[in-house]
């Protein structure tokens, strides 16, 4: 079945509730107080179904100048609007400022309906059709039905339902794919259910026993029921009223304006970056700062508005881009429509289109967003994932984090990844989860890795390279892991970079020794392998060698560099030819024997307990042995 939202808009008492009620026969005036006053202060509800095909949902908002507010909490996920005129009234100005919020809002299609046409002679319902086509003209409802009815006498509602019916049958369905998000414009409690929250579904499906998340409270819950458009349902869907019975919240534990989301995939915001019209009939021009009330979804938050560029106000009729600073959390996605009102008094001023939800600062009449701004307001999704990973610089962005700055599913990032992959603007760097980094951040990290080298190497002409951890603190502290060894596999790989046992250096790197260095060398190195199992200290090495203690330090730190010594735990170096000796008589000890404990490895090795025990830690550690109590496993 196809289900389709239609929202009323109009001034205060042109008739919309009754004639919601004349083509559903459901009163949306649901509250005491609604019903003693004649208006509508809340949002109601009601359906018509034409056969088992079609579904149609109605939102009826009020329209009192003092509940626009909740008028925008409901008309934002319509997909038609029933604009209304009373034709013994004509255009009033709740007419036009409900008309000015479904156009900044950009509802695609509606139709027009003159009410009251029992109380109007054709004069004046001639009058108020010529009125409301010129209100409409050059917008998206020029072309729109008008229909003449009265809901008093059921004159030319027979006719509406059918133009409905038609209309709605013309609506594109909305696409299943995409993050669950259902912001919320009702809450209340059902006896024997519990807590229930309705809205229309933004994006995506959700289903029965799913957990989902509200935001930006944090709390989790559990679906226990759902309703569309009046009927129980398993599952529900984009572009669907739906009534969502939950488990595990209190109705106390939530409010208009929280979104029910699939958990983890929305941060709530305080900034958002956007494009902004200031409609050519507001009063005043949006300058730096300004501050008004932000209305996205079924949400109301304060902000302020940042002008970003030279200018340093928005004319009425101009289009700009702005950083919205909100005084609350909020959720928002790319590509949602919202709207500005006046702080105060308060009117509609402005509306636009979210371009980042999770822009960084801009500072006063910046101007570096503004290529980037343009960028995503008329670039596609590949192209605004191109401009957040280069926003992210050395930190690189992961898929996760990418897809919730889309708003984007799993199934929606492929054909954007192979894009982003494919056009080489952006690189994988690890998987599980993947993370991007900008090609031209790749060249920055490596072009900084060559400068430190070199440096490096210019103050230590002894050492065979730079420590790869140290090479990483200097260049890439703050950078993920996955990252710096991505670029310097790569580096490396094309030969602007060696590197081996964890030194880094740059392909021409050699030690240079001078003659003085080159023979504490090379007494060093026939110190330790004469020394065997049982070398002499550095200390005893220069004492019997008459050398000088500070030169043999630096020669040794160039022989553990390169490998031609090593050091096992305590300041204790044996030459790496003796160590590998030792494992291969160790090791040659099989089969005949499977095990050895301190006092036959005393006797084999030709050494004292001081020189045993570490030999025998460094053997277990290379796997060699396996202490079992007092005793070692030859492996």
């Amino acid at each position: 079945m196809k289900h389709v939202v239609i929202g009323t808009a109009g001034h205060i008492d042109h008739g919309k509730s009754a004639l919601v009620r004349a083509l559903t026969g459901t009163d949306p005036d649901r509250l005491k107080e609604e019903k003693e006053r004649g208006i509508t202060i809340e949002l109601g509800f009601a359906f018509l179904a034409e056969d088992d095909d079609l579904s149609i949902a109605f939102v009826d908002v009020p329209g009192h100048e003092k509940f626009v507010k909740n008028m925008l909490a409901g008309v934002g996920g319509i997909d038609l609007v029933l604009l209304v005129v009373a034709a013994d009234e004509s255009v009033m100005p709740q007419t036009r400022e409900h008309f000015d919020i479904c156009r900044l809002l950009e509802i695609p299609r509606g139709v027009i309906v003159l009410t009251k046409s029992d109380l109007a002679d054709p004069e004046l319902i001639e009058l108020a059709s010529l009125e409301t086509r010129e209100l409409v003209s050059g917008s998206f409802l020029e072309d729109a039905p008008l229909l003449e009815v009265s809901s008093k006498t059921g004159e030319g509602i027979e006719a509406l339902k059918q133009k409905l019916f038609e209309e709605a049958k013309d609506v594109p369905g909305r696409s299943t794919r995409g993050l669950f998000r259902l912001p919320v414009d009702r809450v209340f409690t059902m006896k024997g259910f519990g807590t229930v929250v309705t809205g229309t579904l933004m994006t995506g499906s959700v289903a029965q026993e799913d957990e989902i998340e509200i935001v930006p409270r944090g709390l989790k819950a559990r679906i226990r029921g759902l309703q569309v458009h009046g009927e129980k349902k398993k599952t529900a869907s984009a572009g669907q009223r739906t009534a969502v019975n939950l488990q595990g919240v209190d109705v106390a534990d939530i409010l208009r304006g929280d979104t029910l989301v699939e958990p983890g995939s929305f941060t709530p915001t305080h900034m958002i970056d956007a494009e902004l019209d200031v409609l050519a009939s507001s009063p005043i021009p949006i300058k730096d700062l300004t501050r008004v009330h932000l209305h996205l979804g079924t949400a109301q938050v304060l902000a302020r508005v940042r002008v970003l560029g030279d200018r340093k106000a928005i004319a009425p009729g101009e289009r700009a881009f702005v950083q919205l600073r909100l005084e609350g959390p909020m959720v928002a996605a790319r590509g949602d429509r919202f709207i500005l009102r006046r702080y105060s008094p308060l009117e509609t001023i402005a509306g636009g289109k979210v371009l980042d939800a999770e822009p960084q600062k801009h500072g006063v009449r910046s101007r570096a967003p503004l290529g980037a701004l343009e960028t995503l307001a008329s670039g596609d999704r590949s192209t605004a994932a191109a401009l957040f990973i280069a926003g992210a610089g050395v930190m690189g962005m992961s898929e996760p984090d990418l897809a919730r700055r889309l708003s984007a599913d799993g199934e929606a990032m492929k054909p954007i990844v192979a894009a982003l992959v494919g056009q080489k603007k952006a690189v994988v760097v690890s998987e599980s989860p993947r993370l991007f980094i900008a090609p031209d951040v790749v060249e920055t990290i490596a072009s900084r890795m060559l400068d430190e080298l070199k440096r490096f190497q210019s103050k230590n002409p002894l050492l065979g390279g730079m420590p790869k951890s140290e090479l990483r603190e200097k260049v890439a502290a703050r950078t993920p892991h996955a990252v710096f060894e991505w670029v310097l596999t790569r580096s490396v790989g094309e030969g602007r970079l060696l590197s081996a046992r964890d030194l880094v250096a740059t392909p021409d790197h050699s030690i240079h020794l001078s003659a003085e260095e080159t023979a504490a060398r090379d007494f060093l190195v026939k110190q330790y392998r004469d020394g065997g199992y049982r070398p002499k200290s550095l200390s005893e090495a220069a004492a019997a060698g008459k050398q000088d203690t500070r030169l043999l330090e630096r020669v040794q730190r160039v022989l553990l560099k390169d490998g031609t010594l090593v050091q096992i735990g305590d300041g204790m170096v044996f030459h790496r030819d003796a160590l590998r000796e030792l494992k291969e008589s160790i090791r040659g000890l099989k089969p005949e024997r499977d095990r050895l404990d301190v006092s036959f490895f005393k006797e084999m090795a030709g050494v004292t307990r001081k020189h045993a025990i570490p030999l025998l830690e460094w053997l277990d550690r290379e796997r060699v042995t396996r202490r079992a109590g007092n005793d070692r496993i030859i492996l």
